[in-house]
């Protein structure tokens, strides 16, 4: 049997890692500030995440959610404390795209409407209504785009009120920081604009944290910067430092009945347990603080390099962009720099996720080996 494909790959096979390097099949060493899509949030094999999940395994890994599970419980304080989200209730589930569908269905649930209005180089899964809710037709399958979605521009107020007055909206889905997109953001004046509009015309607010949240952002959650507060907030990639763990949180307002979500390996005893030692590290490390730290001397980096035109982003959810497209020299720094980054939907963003707890030397080293290939081209 042959893998069905679904990427194209770089000639690169990685067998361990250690902080934030990544070593292959050949003993070459790579430092990664890509950290597979945002996922490594407090680094590759941090001390702390694996014993937790080490000493979790010595006693129990799984068992459904027919059962009482106290860690469920110690997650969900734990989140609300460190997060300023205490007036929230936790699901969990496995994926960001698992997250965005619940989302999508509570908020149906709630206001007995089912359109969606979402928006231009959104990214929020490969699910029926997360792809639906996805700016991508290429993803987006005929049986998809059944779901009724409206896509907007980000930031036209305008346009927004015209849609969400029509009153048949059930939810607006909006990522604070864009992902895929290339590092776009909505302007506090459009978030606080559209939170108001859902108020008054009953559509559920969706923050779709799953990549800016856990403190990539230099806060919390990447809404924090804009004084809102979403009816429901999606997670998932870097709360659980690669074990497959997401959820929502559902504002207390919205009220739970039996059986309205469920799932089956949500919640295990393992993701919550690498969800916990997350939180534990980024409080005890205060890795939200270094990542806003970090995030302003990247931008300090950033400006010495002529050629970059912009720096996208907030904390270490950054992009970089240029005047030409980036593939090529993606290609030359992981093969002659030895290095992971990102690429986007906009094709001149190199995007930098690394984990939260890099060092102002790492991003010097970051930097003088992105001089060395921009000097070749």
């Amino acid at each position: 049997m042959n893998l069905f494909d679904v990427y194209p790959l770089y000639d690169v096979t990685p067998v361990s890692a250690k902080g934030i390097i990544v070593t292959d099949d050949k003993g070459q060493e790579y430092q990664d500030f890509y950290g597979g899509h945002a996922v490594i949030s407090i680094g590759h094999s941090h001390p702390h995440y694996v014993k937790r999940l080490r000493d979790q395994l010595d006693k129990i890994g799984f068992y459904s959610n027919a059962v009482q599970n106290p860690l469920q419980k110690e997650l969900a304080t734990k989140l609300g404390e460190q997060s300023d989200c205490e007036d929230y209730n936790l699901f969990l589930c496995n994926s960001g795209a698992e997250a965005n569908e619940n989302a999508l269905k509570m908020a149906s649930f709630q206001t007995g409407q089912s359109r969606v209005i979402a928006f231009k180089n959104g990214f929020h899964g490969r699910t029926s209504a997360a792809v639906a809710a996805t700016d991508n037709e290429k993803i987006n399958a005929p049986i998809n785009k059944q779901q009724k979605v409206t896509i907007l521009p980000l930031n036209d107020v305008t346009a927004f009120t015209a849609e969400i007055e029509k009153g048949d909206v059930c939810g607006v889905i909006i990522e604070t920081i864009q992902g895929v997109g290339g590092l776009d953001e909505p302007t506090t004046k459009f978030y606080q604009s559209i939170a108001k509009l859902c108020k008054e015309n009953n559509a559920i607010l969706i923050a779709d944290e799953v990549q800016s949240g856990f403190g990539r952002s230099g806060k919390f959650f990447g809404f924090q910067h804009h004084n809102i507060k979403p009816d429901i907030i999606s997670i998932a990639k870097g709360m659980g430092n690669g074990f497959p763990v997401g959820g929502i949180l559902i504002h207390e307002d919205i009220k739970a009945s039996l059986g309205l979500l469920g799932t089956t390996f949500g919640g295990n005893h393992l993701a919550c347990v690498a969800t916990i030692a997350v939180l534990e590290v980024l409080e005890k490390e205060n890795l939200v603080e270094n990542a806003c730290e970090l995030g302003n001397y990247f931008n300090e980096k950033a400006a010495e390099i002529p050629q970059v035109k912009r720096v996208k982003g907030r904390g270490l959810m950054l992009g970089l962009e240029f005047d030409f497209e980036v593939a090529e020299l993606r290609k030359k720094l992981i093969y002659n720099q030895h290095l992971f980054t990102g690429g986007a939907k906009d094709k001149h963003v190199l995007r930098i996720l690394p984990a939260l707890n890099i060092t102002k030397a790492d991003l010097d080293v970051l930097f003088k080996k992105l001089k060395i290939e921009l000097k070749k081209m």
